[in-house]
């Protein structure tokens, strides 16, 4: 049976078209952190550099916040080429692609495009989207050649458990798999950020990050891989079809922002910890929503338990300029993903309006 291909992504069109607002609660990442507040020199920057198979300063320090090998290390252009080219490195038209469900939008469409059918496991919203590897090994097939993780969970949140995760690597050898985890979340944690899934076992598991999400980094587009080297090099090789080279200057400056990282978490932690208090708060008056009690990342997803999101999105977009993103992109429809990685004024304006929109359903 020919499997039809993906065209494009549905979600990303949404988010450059229609999520933009006066109180965006649907932009993912904390609020952008502007050039004045990174410490760099004009002669810090050049337009051009030996970027072939990656800038070896920029290798070697997207390495030691690894913990890796540079040969481990495929620099590409934000998570979203990461993910992109880590599908492609294992996937051939055919292949399975066992992707949890709710899910980032665009995994689920590049393994589409890829050309593989894709197959999907639930995390479940009773059980706080926690992912269980019960569920996954009644959803593999012997043609499964990548299972796909969020950790954090985008759109939830929810921490994935080590050990669920260790026993997924497990199912993934017995039919020669790799499970590819979608980190970028995974640093707004933290100091109690767990080991990267890389370190469970560097022959299975495949890891994608980047500067964007627990930054306010997004404009730099640094993200990265880390596999092992023969994997490594067989995306390099994949990237001159789709990258070719990256911008040197956002090489350059991603370079001084590694080296300041420190300072730039110090400023993501805090206003993600007075927001998530804020939304929080918000959350325990709302009957009409089921969320779990927030612990970490920057994302909710709430389920409104009457009404439809359609609906309480058209008026909070046309009553009260505030955007969220409707949980259809993620494939649960009768959830809203809302971020509070934005400025504090955007979030409690945001709420306001969310509020009113809710009594207004209600």
């Amino acid at each position: 049976m020919t499997v039809p291909r993906a065209k494009g992504s549905e979600y990303m069109e949404w988010a450059k078209t229609r999520s933009q607002a006066r109180f965006n609660l649907a932009s993912s990442g904390v609020a952008e952190l502007e050039a004045a507040e990174l410490p760099f020199r004009l002669e810090d920057l050049e337009l051009t550099g030996p970027s072939f198979y990656g800038y070896p300063p920029l290798q070697e320090r997207l390495a030691r916040k690894a913990g890796v090998e540079p040969q481990c290390v495929v620099a590409a252009t934000g998570t979203s080429m990461a993910n992109h080219l880590a599908l492609a490195a294992f996937l051939e038209p055919g292949d399975h692609a066992l992707v949890e469900e709710p899910a980032y939008g665009p995994l689920v469409d590049t393994a589409s495009y890829l050309g593989a059918e894709v197959r999907r496991f639930p995390r479940r919203a009773e059980d706080a989207f926690a992912v269980d590897p019960g569920r996954v090994e009644s959803a593999l097939t012997p043609r499964t050649r990548v299972i796909v993780v969020s950790n954090l969970h985008n759109p939830s949140s929810a921490l994935a458990d080590q050990e669920a995760l260790r026993r997924i690597g497990d199912l993934a050898r017995g039919v020669a798999a790799r499970v590819i985890v979608d980190e970028v979340y995974l640093d707004a944690l933290f100091e109690r950020a767990p080991p990267s899934a890389f370190t469970l076992d560097p022959e299975t598991f495949v890891v994608t990050s980047s500067l964007t999400k627990a930054y306010g980094l997004g404009g730099l587009r640094c993200g990265w891989i880390v596999a092992d080297p023969a994997s490594a090099r067989r995306m390099w090789r994949l990237n001159d079809l789709f990258g070719a080279v990256p911008a040197h200057a956002a090489e350059r400056l991603s370079i001084v922002a590694l080296d300041h990282l420190p300072s730039v978490a110090a400023r993501a932690k805090a206003l993600l910890e007075a927001n998530r208090a804020t939304l929080q708060r918000f959350f325990d008056g709302r009957t009409e929503l089921d969320v779990p009690r927030l612990q970490a990342g920057m994302v909710a997803f709430p389920r409104l338990r009457h009404g439809g999101i359609d609906a309480l999105c058209a008026i909070l977009r046309e009553k009260h300029d505030t955007t969220v993103v409707p949980g259809r992109f993620f494939g649960a429809s009768g959830h809203f993903r809302i971020a509070y990685g934005c400025l504090s004024a955007t979030l409690a304006g945001g709420l306001q309006g969310l509020a009113a929109a809710l009594d207004e359903l209600r």
